[in-house]
């Protein structure tokens, strides 16, 4: 267990925004988790979970509390088709291993930036894949009981980029150590999502094992979206918006495209509110995804949020539909 002290937060997450944390502790094995929480429960400073930053927004303000960095690794089979996996594992690395096995579930979920940890507090998903799919239970450190548990996906409340971890009253009570995922022999078949579809046919691609669509789906979000190493971003930024059938039929009427469940696609709202490529406040929407905002010379979390609420604005006034923001703010 490492434990720094005065540590930037726009170090440690990809949007590169964020004052000073007061500590931040390292865990490198699963006993550190309740060591962490008891160094914080003794100093009477509140604790933030943290993967590798990629959906989590720092503040000018910075956090006067402990920021734990789950860093603990380790992949293992439980039988020929259940996996565990620690939180502190790239989510990314998990899928290169299962791809390279043969096994199918979360090929689509490649090149996704985040921990395996953190996959199951967003319910992380992509191109018709999400891990509640595959996800038969969680292994954590409750903090508030102050002691290890099982959760099992059925107790989780996994939605939309949600779960009993990022939502209600038990959000942040747990700290993820490790996931159990059940995968299977199978293999996707088209019609795909869209953008995978349309790959498909262009390139005349008839190999849909899991390492072809992984080797497709990693190329295409690369090919839209920024490099955490390279742009000051947080991948996509609002969540797509979910509406009942009345106002789907109204937007249907305005030639809005609603998919499947009445959901309707943030960035073709941005995207045909005019908005690519335009920059607020040093923020900018990018020209090849428009549900992703670049940080190109934003000093402060006061500039994203001016951004956020003059895009949120403009697609409220065009469309009548108020976009919410996808990464977590760190408070």
């Amino acid at each position: 267990m490492k434990i720094n002290e005065n540590v930037k937060i726009k170090e440690l997450t990809t949007m590169r925004l964020g004052g000073l944390a007061r500590y931040v502790i390292e865990l490198e094995t699963v006993e550190d988790a309740e060591k962490a929480y008891l160094f914080a429960k003794e100093r009477q400073l509140p604790v933030f979970i943290l993967g590798t930053g990629s959906n989590v927004i720092g503040k000018d303000e910075g956090f006067k509390g402990v920021i734990l960095l789950n860093r603990i690794k380790g992949i293992r089979f439980i039988d020929e088709l259940t996996i565990d996996a620690m939180g502190g594992e790239l989510l990314d690395d998990l899928v290169a291993f299962t791809t390279k096995k043969n096994l199918s579930g979360i090929e689509a979920l490649s090149a996704i930036p985040g921990t395996v940890g953190a996959a199951p507090v967003q319910n992380v998903g992509a191109y018709g894949q999400e891990i509640e799919q595959v996800l038969e239970s969680v292994h954590a450190y409750d903090l508030k009981e102050e002691k290890y548990v099982t959760i099992k996906k059925e107790d989780m409340n996994l939605g939309y980029r949600q779960s009993i971890f990022n939502q209600g009253k038990d959000a942040g009570r747990y700290l993820i150590i490790s996931i159990r995922i059940h995968l299977s022999h199978d293999r996707l078949t088209p019609p795909f999502y869209t953008s995978l579809q349309s790959y498909v046919e262009e390139h005349q691609i008839t190999d849909f094992s899991p390492k072809s669509i992984r080797e497709m789906v990693t190329e295409i979000r690369w090919s839209k979206l920024p490099k955490p190493e390279e742009m000051a971003s947080s991948g996509s930024f609002f969540k797509n918006v979910y509406l009942d059938d009345q106002e789907a039929e109204r937007l249907r009427n305005m030639n809005v495209p609603v998919w499947e469940g009445n959901k309707v696609p943030s960035g073709w709202l941005i995207d045909h509110a005019g908005l690519k490529g335009k920059s607020f406040y040093g923020m900018r929407v990018s020209e090849e995804a428009a549900l992703i905002l670049i940080n190109e010379s934003a000093q402060s979390y006061a500039h994203l949020k001016q951004a956020r609420e003059e895009i949120v604005s403009i697609i409220e006034k065009k469309y009548g539909l108020t976009l919410k923001q996808e990464p977590v703010e760190l408070e």
